[in-house]
């Protein structure tokens, strides 16, 4: 796959086509109450699902910008305790913050092979043998995103709250 080929990929998914649904209408159209809502026996709602989401899409691009912000100690440090939003106003924002960092990514995925290829400083000992180039970040945020996004249209639809739009189509 040629580097243009991979970069519109990887945009692609980023955005939900392909394979994927739309990222954004999976988080929109619902509730903060909604979003709220646990459905035994998954541990987490689908607002703590989208904060983790968003805390590792931020922690990746301040990586990707020069900084060197710390690796939590632990993996429940980048979920949220509160299940629920604290209003329907912050449901809102972290859906906004969503989008917003989204478009981020995107842009750069759209860069120069210059600063794809450039090489992150590890964030982690486990990390080490792993590569850390800007562009393989990028596929990494999207994995996560796409992994993530699947528990929340799982949610969804058991919450009986997938848009009619976004069901099969053959």
């Amino acid at each position: 796959m040629s580097e243009n080929h991979s970069q519109q990929t990887l945009i692609e998914l980023l955005h939900g086509r392909g394979a994927h649904a739309d990222s954004l209408v999976s988080v929109q159209g619902i509730s903060a109450e909604l979003a709220a809502r646990r459905v035994a026996p998954y541990p987490q709602s689908i607002s703590q699902i989208l904060s983790h989401m968003n805390y590792w899409m931020e922690y990746e691009l301040r990586r990707i910008r020069g900084e060197n912000p710390p690796y939590p100690s632990h993996a429940a440090c980048s979920w949220p305790t509160q299940v629920a939003p604290a209003s329907e106003a912050g449901w809102e924002r972290e859906i906004a913050r969503f989008a917003a960092l989204v478009d981020e990514i995107s842009a750069i995925a759209k860069s120069d092979s210059h600063l794809l290829n450039r090489e992150l400083k590890t964030a982690h000992s486990s990390h080490a043998e792993v590569s850390a180039s800007v562009l393989a970040v990028l596929w990494q945020i999207v994995a996560h995103n796409s992994y993530h996004l699947g528990q929340i249209v799982l949610l969804r639809r058991l919450l009986n709250a997938w848009p009619e739009k976004m069901g099969d189509t053959w």
